[in-house]
This record gives structure tokens, C-alpha cells and sequence, in this order.
């Protein structure tokens, strides 16, 4: 799919910021990745708590299920974002959950976009995931704005989802479904 050609509210092309990079994470990312996670933007668009020590995230890095994709966004060898996409199970292995996060100074850049095409195209072209789905609190008015540009439609709405700063708040449930293709072959014979 791609990064989509505009940036709907601002009417111009969005563009990644210069110098980013979307890479495979490593397990020597563990101190730029506790550092990402314990900002209190990033804490705030998730359901992370905070404190959490470069040595507990080298151990969610290790214990990662290799049919899972993780990914860091890096500009100058600073993580500004992570994302990833975690694969489902028996019959559900056409479904992945989506989670995305941004480095509290990068946010409104580009590296939300780039992380997403990255999983988006990973799903569609390597991975042969149908649907991709996920949560996102319903004030985070960015998040949902870049979900829908991906092509993410509401399915519900999730009350007191989850305790944030001392409040339950509530949770938009999104998804994006691609219809299987078919193959190579299929499409020659309908020609």
C-alpha cells in the first residue's frame, strides 16, 4: 500500500522526516526502547505503565513469538517510534493487532506514518494478513486521523477501556480488512 499520498487536513504530500529509518528491532535497542516507553506522550497514547527498566524491555524483546514483527523508526541513532504487528493464532491467522508508538518530540512528523506503510505493506505483500485491528483511545484524535488514512474503519467503542492518569477512559476498536487475492493463476484464467 504504501504511505498514502496526502496529508488530508493539511493538503499536501507527507513526506518522513530526513534521516528516518524503519528497521527490524534489536535486542541492543532494549536502553532507546525504555526510554521511548517511559515518555509521558507515549505512555499516554498506550496501555503501558511507566518504569519500566532497559532490562524488562531486553526481556519482552527476547521473548518476542517470531511470527511477530517489531520495528523501530531511528533518525541519528535515536528510536522515535516502535511498532509492530502481533500475529494471531489456529483461525485467526489471518489477523494481526496492530500497536504504534511516537517519541513525544517526534509526533506530528511523519514517523507514525512511515511505521504504519512499514506494517501495512509487511501484512499485505509478505505476511498474508487479511485483517489488521486494533485499539485506540478516542481522544487521540491524531492516531484515529492516521488509522483512517491506512484505511481503518470504527467497529465499536470499548467503555472505561482502561485507567489513565487517575481516569477510565474509553477505547475505539479498528480495523482494516484487505480481501484475500488471488493467485497468480486465478487471476490469468478470469482474464
Amino acid at each position: 500500500m504504501g504511505i498514502p499520498d496526502r496529508d488530508e487536513d493539511k493538503g499536501r504530500r507527507r513526506e518522513p522526516p530526513p534521516g528516518l529509518s524503519i528497521r527490524a528491532r534489536r535486542t541492543s535497542d532494549a536502553d532507546g526502547i525504555a526510554e521511548l516507553v517511559n515518555l509521558p506522550g507515549y505512555r499516554f497514547g498506550t496501555s503501558r505503565l511507566p518504569y519500566h527498566s532497559p532490562d524488562e524491555v531486553r526481556g519482552w524483546i527476547e521473548k518476542t513469538p517470531s511470527a511477530n514483527l517489531a520495528l523501530v523508526a531511528v533518525v541519528a541513532d535515536q528510536i522515535v517510534g516502535d511498532g509492530g504487528l502481533h500475529r494471531f493464532s489456529g483461525r485467526q491467522l489471518h489477523v494481526a493487532g496492530v500497536g504504534l508508538g511516537v517519541h513525544d518530540a517526534w509526533t506530528g512528523k511523519g514517523v507514525g506514518t512511515a511505521l504504519l506503510a512499514a506494517l501495512v505493506e509487511a501484512a499485505d505483500r509478505w505476511l498474508g494478513i487479511w485483517r489488521l485491528q486494533l485499539t485506540v483511545y478516542v481522544d487521540n484524535a491524531p492516531a484515529i486521523h492516521l488509522y483512517r488514512r491506512f484505511g481503518f474503519d470504527m467497529e465499536g467503542t470499548h467503555r472505561a477501556f482502561a485507567l489513565r492518569d487517575g481516569q477510565y477512559v474509553d477505547a475505539h476498536a479498528m480495523a482494516r480488512i484487505r480481501p484475500p487475492s488471488l493467485p497468480a493463476a486465478e487471476r490469468a484464467e478470469e482474464r
